[in-house]
């Protein structure tokens, strides 16, 4: 039968009955369901009692089915009347077309590009909606870290470090398919280079399992290195290399890149959730995004490692009787102290808050013997005051006054003198504790950390609002001496410790500090009048003291202030050519500071004017010998007397 003529005159037959009568039912036989006696009752000659079984086709209640069935072909002559006129409109909208009327073969590779756009932008969507719900869940990732999940094997095409590199990652990496990996001997001094300065400081990983990794990558012999072993190597050169790096685009520059770039190959098996090595290689790739800002923020990647540190417990010694392997459990603690002091490094940095609060944690200290390496740096025995443990306490005392000053609300301390006189205090005396065997880089980098302390402990805040003018006559002389030891530091290529692009944000705050005390106390700073230190209360500790060389004279400040500005300005311009993220810390500073430098100028000038002129001696007078012929005696002869009766005049 033709399509038309079945579409106007349907068929109107049960092809299945919706329910059995009650007698078939009854009979258990087989009952067709017609209308309005099935077959079975017909033959046996009773139709008047064929009734359904259910109240919804009984008796009198037929032409319920069929008005359903009509409802349905009414629905169905609306839709195909619908469709065909839409088919008509469209052949006349071709007709009218013309000579420009597609033919069928442009008519279907028209179709085939429309598919193959639609295909394409669906697996967009799904892939953002992929992203965008990992993004939304990431909050969850404490079940996704302990159930192995992101694993590389999965058929989403997603994993762990996919999402963290491309959450991070800011220019790319240069390509190094073509750059092998140096000969053994060449790298040894990066290595070793790594180990003395960084490593000391963020002991997070043992000793012996580089050294092992770096046997199995080079010698690949008795196993085949596991991608782990790739990026620990990798990534050690590349912070390494990068930490040498003096001007961007030097021999060192360019092999840390390409160090990172052949590391990030191995990314996906080495940044897997749910194991030690996870938080390992997190805290390697921040410490080289601290180095290397233009390929990596910081800010995000130490949030990932926090991420991960509270996802598998790392934040919470566990129970005394869980623990069987002291030596375990000493890496555990070293593992998120590092990821601790980077954390606590980074927030400071970027004046933002902290990736978990201070009093969320219960870890502690690894013990003095876990620190031990091949060979001590300091060349002392180890009782646990290695720059990595001194470290440790350091970011500790500064996450409590900081989370005290910056991160409890904007209510002002009740008695904010005290707790700021308190905590220099604290950090004084654990600056007289440095022991004397620690190597001068990093004795001068503590002291660094030390005088950046003070001046941000010191600084005005919503908790401490008020200042006096001791506080700022502190400010102006400890962010002097901070601004003058960084300018001998960044000058000298063999200064050791870790010194990264975040010492440029921490020039740029201290600076902006010295110049707001200048501004708002000028005349009190450079008078060059002792300003004696107030009186301390009984049972409250007493203020800080100035640091050494304090200016004495009016004309000294001034003459130390204009230093400390060049200075300033040298040390950003020469992070500038190490980092182009420091260019614009040094165009702020010229406009922040450029005012203060001509106000200092003029002071200068006129303190000049007005010293009384220095006393001049007079000329010696010129010696005459009476009755002696002197250009006689110059040309050798006595003449006259000689010498004879000869006085002084």
């Amino acid at each position: 039968m033709p399509r038309s003529s079945f579409s106007d005159n349907p068929l109107l037959r049960v092809s299945r009955p919706v329910s059995a009568c009650s007698r078939c039912r009854a009979a258990k036989v087989k009952c067709d369901g017609k209308l309005p006696a099935c077959t079975a009752c017909e033959k046996a000659g009773r139709e008047s009692e064929c009734s359904a079984a259910n109240d919804q086709f009984a008796r009198g209640k037929e032409r319920s089915y069929v008005a359903a069935l009509e409802l349905r072909i009414e629905k169905l002559e609306r839709r195909l009347a619908f469709a065909r006129l839409r088919k008509a409109s469209v052949a006349r909208h071709d007709s009218e077309a013309g000579p420009m009327a597609m033919t069928e073969s442009n008519r279907k590779d028209s179709l085939a590009k429309i598919r193959d756009a639609i295909h394409r932008k669906a697996a967009r969507r799904r892939e953002d909606s992929d992203v965008n719900s990992l993004m939304a869940e990431f909050g969850f990732l404490s079940v996704n870290a302990t159930t192995r999940d992101f694993e590389p094997s999965m058929s989403s095409n997603m994993t762990f470090a996919r999402l963290v590199l491309a959450a991070a990652s800011n220019d790319p990496l240069p390509d190094s398919q073509n750059w092998g990996l140096p000969p053994r001997h060449t790298i040894m001094a990066t290595i070793q280079y790594y180990m003395t300065n960084i490593y000391s400081l963020f002991p997070s990983f043992p000793e012996s399992v580089l050294y092992a990794a770096l046997d199995h990558v080079y010698s690949q012999k008795e196993r085949s290195p596991r991608d782990c072993d790739f990026w620990l190597v990798y990534m050690v050169l590349a912070v390494g290399s990068m930490a040498q790096s003096q001007v961007k685009d030097d021999d060192f520059f360019k092999s840390g890149s390409h160090f990172a770039s052949k590391a990030m190959g191995y990314a996906d098996r080495a940044l897997m959730p749910g194991y030690t090595s996870q938080i390992q290689s997190l805290i390697l790739l921040t410490q080289y995004s601290m180095l290397d800002p233009a390929h990596f923020d910081s800010w995000h990647l130490i949030g990932f490692t926090c991420r991960a540190v509270i996802d598998l417990g790392y934040h919470q010694d566990p129970p005394s009787d869980q623990v069987t392997d002291k030596a375990a459990l000493d890496l555990r603690r070293k593992t998120f102290y590092c990821v601790y002091a980077l954390d606590r490094t980074i927030s400071m940095s970027f004046a933002r808050a902290f990736s978990f609060t201070h009093g969320s944690i219960n870890v502690a200290w690894p013990r003095a013997s876990s620190f031990a390496r091949r060979q001590s740096i300091t060349g002392q025995p180890h009782t646990g005051t290695e720059p990595g443990f001194l470290l440790f306490q350091l970011r500790r005392a500064q996450s409590h006054w900081y989370q005290e000053l910056y991160q409890s609300g904007s209510v002002p301390l009740k008695d904010p003198t005290n707790f700021v006189w308190t905590m220099c205090r604290d950090m004084k005396e654990w600056g007289e504790t440095l022991p004397s065997s620690l190597p001068t880089g990093f004795r001068a980098w503590f002291d660094l950390e030390l005088h950046y302390s003070f001046v941000f402990l010191l600084a005005p805040s919503e908790r401490t609002p008020y200042m006096t003018d001791y506080s700022r006559l502190l400010i102006f002389e400890y962010s002097m001496a901070y601004l003058d030891k960084i300018y001998d530091v960044s000058h000298n290529s063999a200064s050791g410790a870790f010194y990264t692009y975040h010492d440029a944000l921490r020039v740029f705050f201290i600076a902006s500090q010295f110049i707001a005390v200048l501004r708002d106390a000028e005349d009190l700073l450079l008078s060059g009048n002792p300003l004696p230190s107030p009186p301390s209360e009984y049972g409250k500790p007493p203020p800080p003291s100035l640091p050494p060389g304090a200016a004495t004279t009016s004309g000294e400040s001034i003459q130390r202030s204009l230093r400390c500005l060049q200075r300033t300005g040298l040390t950003l311009a020469k992070y500038g050519q190490r980092w182009e993220n420091s260019v614009a810390l040094k165009q702020s500073f010229d406009i922040i500071s450029a005012e203060v430098v001509e106000r200092l100028g003029v002071r200068q000038s006129l303190k000049q004017q007005a010293s009384p002129p220095q006393s001049v001696s007079p000329p010696a007078r010129e010696m005459r010998w009476v009755g002696v012929d002197m250009e006689s005696i110059m040309k050798g002869s006595t003449g006259g007397n000689g010498a004879r009766g000869t006085r002084f005049d």
